[in-house]
């Protein structure tokens, strides 16, 4: 993930908390931007916390620049209005998830992040959900001003003449591809929890109550006590394959089992309004055994082995085998990567690998919280070094393009701050 990436889920993070813990207090507007207002709890809410986060002290030089970052985002999102700029709930909806995975593995487990913000996963998105569209709203009226804009060699060569001295050392770099399975897509493990869904089923056709059903054998701890009450929600809030399911039944009638991401559903629908259910669901999750965990090692350690031997090279096993289709589109190629940012876990085991060596399996968590087993070619492998146009022409035009960009936005927000009303009561 990269910094900015960071710094937005740091932002949704004090956004979750100040939305459960400031419902009560008295609030004064310090600043109003277009039809946005800005208040001083929710100003000092997220400078503390920020100063948490960076375990630094709290003082008016940082609650200015938490202030501006906040006048900024929204001048950003009155502009994007101007500029009649949408965002689709199918956009709203995969960034959403994306910071649900973020939650999960800073906490943990889903089950953590739940107890920690003492809410569903579900709840939580229906929380952030307004403030993920502003968000993707500012990010795109930035991009239709400062997207298009392109580097001329030329400049970028000026740019390192007057910032080659402090640039710094470029990281280590390493080419690498990857082959990856991931165990539960075992058929013997999908066909082992499809049929446990399938008993459950079958007791609620012979008059089973469904509540209590759910209170017994659901594995979503955010409802299962609830005896799998989701609460009411609109469309693109859940899975699709899980609306698709729940939206065409009728008031009282439940699903067949249906598969998503996290497992099997049973689903039934409680009532609806419009475009809004209110449903209630048992989840069965798939679980990994040790028995599968050890074919997928073993399979993995056979194909290292078998390349080793030269039956067939890296790229023939990651098109025929790997589970990350999309690299395995490539031969297993995923990409030039600086060594902040690789896993820790998985540097440990590759930075002591030479050029063309091949790890043994690791074990990595994937964004879905679900993790599988790898095995990773080192195709090239750079030092850590001074930079230099002859070697590191790209890192140094991104560096230049970014510094580009950022003088650009500037004197862009200038001008904002002249056409939209903006006004300071601090």
């Amino acid at each position: 993930m990269n910094s900015l990436a960071k710094i937005y889920c740091l932002f949704l993070i004090l956004t979750l908390n100040y939305k459960i813990f400031s419902q009560e207090i008295l609030d004064k507007i310090i600043a109003v931007v277009d039809n946005e207002i800005i208040t001083l709890s929710e100003l000092n809410f997220q400078t503390t916390l920020l100063a948490f986060q960076r375990q630094i002290p709290v003082t008016p030089a940082l609650q200015k620049k938490v202030l501006d970052i906040l006048i900024q985002e929204k001048l950003l999102i009155a502009q994007a209005i101007v500029d009649s700029i949408n965002v689709s709930d199918d956009e709203v909806n995969k960034q959403l998830e994306y910071q649900i995975q973020y939650f999960i593995r800073q906490y943990g487990s889903k089950e953590a992040v739940e107890k920690a913000y003492g809410m569903s996963l579900e709840r939580i998105k229906r929380e952030l959900k307004e403030e993920v569209r502003k968000n993707l709203l500012a990010q795109k009226a930035q991009e239709k001003n400062f997207a298009s804009i392109e580097i001329s060699r030329r400049e970028v060569e000026e740019f390192y003449e007057v910032y080659k001295d402090s640039v710094g050392l470029l990281p280590p770099k390493y080419t690498l591809s990857r082959i990856l399975v991931n165990p539960k897509k075992s058929e013997r493990i999908k066909n082992k929890y499809r049929e446990f869904a399938e008993k459950i089923l079958d007791s609620l056709k012979n008059g089973a109550d469904f509540e209590e059903m759910a209170k017994k054998y659901s594995e979503d701890p955010g409802t299962a006590k609830e005896g799998g009450n989701l609460g009411w929600a609109k469309k693109g809030i859940f899975y699709p394959e899980f609306e698709a399911a729940a939206f065409r039944l009728n008031i009282g009638e439940y699903s067949g089992i249906v598969e998503t991401p996290v497992g099997y559903h049973i689903i039934q629908l409680l009532d609806k309004k419009g475009e809004s259910i209110n449903a209630r669901h048992i989840l069965v999750r798939i679980k990994v055994d040790e028995e599968t965990e050890l074919q997928a090692i073993e399979f993995l350690s056979d194909i290292r082995d078998s390349i080793i031997e030269g039956a067939n090279d890296f790229e023939y096993y990651a098109k025929k085998y790997s589970d990350d289709k999309e690299s395995a589109k490539f031969g297993g190629f995923i990409g030039n990567l600086e060594e902040n940012q690789i896993e820790e876990k998985i540097l440990e085991n590759i930075s002591k690998l030479k050029q063309s060596d091949i790890s043994y399996p690791i074990r990595i968590d994937l964004p879905n919280g679900d993790y599988a087993y790898q095995i990773i070619k080192i195709i090239n492998k750079l030092p850590q070094r001074k930079p230099t146009l002859e070697n590191d022409y790209e890192e140094i035009k991104n560096l230049a393009l970014i510094h580009k960009k950022q003088k650009a936005f500037e004197k862009w927000l200038t001008e904002l701050k002249s056409k939209i009303y903006l006004k300071i009561n601090l």
